[in-house]
């Protein structure tokens, strides 16, 4: 859908008036092979739902780009994607992949569904760790055997580990739960991050990339099925408390990577911003060429959400939009292609990142 150097003119009162707004994927590049390991849920999950469990998902997903279910729950690529586009590499394949898996340039153990905790329930993100110390394990062993197509011991050194979870560990207390007592529970899986960058730190991993979650209370699934009051209704439709939570969660987050990197001298640990990205792609929509931003684009139900649960985006008598580019959510949890690409452009201009270092720095001395 979008070119490698991403370039979309904004449909705008500015356009009118003969001004265009650009979001341009600022390009990397490597001197070394680029290697990642990502850990994380459905947002960046490029295939281990598939792999993993043989969920296979019918049309319309994927059809903005693969035009087909490539194992990823949105209609085209990922941020994840866009961010491997980047450094011009291969996707990430997924670590259950079984047939023909390339892992010359990592491997991907996100799950879709995954949360922290409980920490050893698949697919956690413990579970999600020590998949990947086994992989490390196998791949030294395999590689000075001759074994071709993996990772080398050095190139772990080297690589890349981004952590990409917490949404599904905020929905499930919100669901049930008053908030200050859903807020408490905040603390345990900030502990269980933790515990993983610790336990990568130990496998020699020193480059870490860590993003926020996202505004949950502006998702048409949070928006349409919370029992709701107008007090909890901000100026964009979303849901205070819910962002609130998102909020609650970030700060701690990021308070953790300020610990860890006066903790641990030799690791570098960027902490990237999500939250503040998808919140301005929400209340200046218009302006960046989006419409409906609180409406699924599949889904089941119409205006002004679209979002049914008991009515799955691919379900009979569910609806789709015709141009999935004008719309934020895909299917009422997950962004549109569109969306994350804009996403990973502003990702990409290290505006959002503390330390704001460009994307590439882990694979350039």
């Amino acid at each position: 859908m979008f070119p490698f150097s991403l370039q979309r003119c904004f449909l705008s009162v500015s356009v009118i008036m003969g001004v265009c707004f650009y979001f341009k994927l600022v390009e990397g590049g490597c001197s070394r092979n680029p290697v990642i390991f990502n850990m994380g849920d459905s947002n960046s999950d490029t295939g281990g739902i598939y792999s993993g469990l043989g969920i296979v998902m019918q049309p319309p997903e994927g059809r903005a780009f693969f035009h087909t279910f490539a194992g990823r729950l949105c209609d085209g690529r990922l941020i994840l994607d866009f961010l491997c586009e980047n450094l011009s590499m291969n996707y990430l394949t997924p670590y259950l992949e079984s047939l023909g898996p390339n892992f010359t340039n990592g491997a991907n153990f996100a799950i879709s569904g995954s949360k922290t905790l409980p920490r050893y329930e698949p697919f956690s993100l413990g579970v999600q760790s020590r998949q990947f110390f086994r992989f490390q394990t196998r791949c030294i062993e395999l590689t000075s055997k001759g074994f071709k197509g993996l990772v080398g011991e050095g190139d772990f050194k080297n690589a890349l580990y981004m952590i990409d979870i917490g949404q599904n560990d905020l929905v499930g207390p919100f669901s049930y739960l008053p908030y200050p007592q859903a807020i408490e529970k905040i603390p345990t899986f900030i502990a269980e991050i933790k515990f993983a960058i610790l336990s990568i730190y130990q496998h020699g991993g020193k480059k870490f990339w860590v993003h926020s979650t996202g505004p949950l209370g502006c998702l048409p699934q949070q928006v349409a099925t919370t029992n709701k009051n107008g007090s909890d209704i901000d100026q964009y439709g979303c849901l205070q408390s819910r962002n609130d939570g998102a909020r609650e969660f970030n700060k701690q987050l990021k308070a953790l990577c300020e610990d860890l990197r006066d903790e641990i001298k030799d690791v570098t640990i960027v902490y990237v911003d999500i939250f503040s990205i998808k919140y301005d792609l929400i209340a200046n929509s218009t302006l960046y060429g989006f419409e409906n931003p609180l409406m699924a684009c599949c889904g089941y139900g119409g205006p002004p959400y679209n979002f049914d649960p008991k009515f799955e985006c691919t379900a009979p008598g569910s609806s789709v939009c015709e141009d999935g580019s004008k719309y934020i959510s895909w299917d009422g949890v997950h962004y549109t292609e569109a969306a994350n690409a804009f996403v990973a452009s502003r990702i990409l201009s290290t505006d959002y990142s503390t330390p704001p270092l460009k994307f590439d720095f882990f694979c350039n001395p």
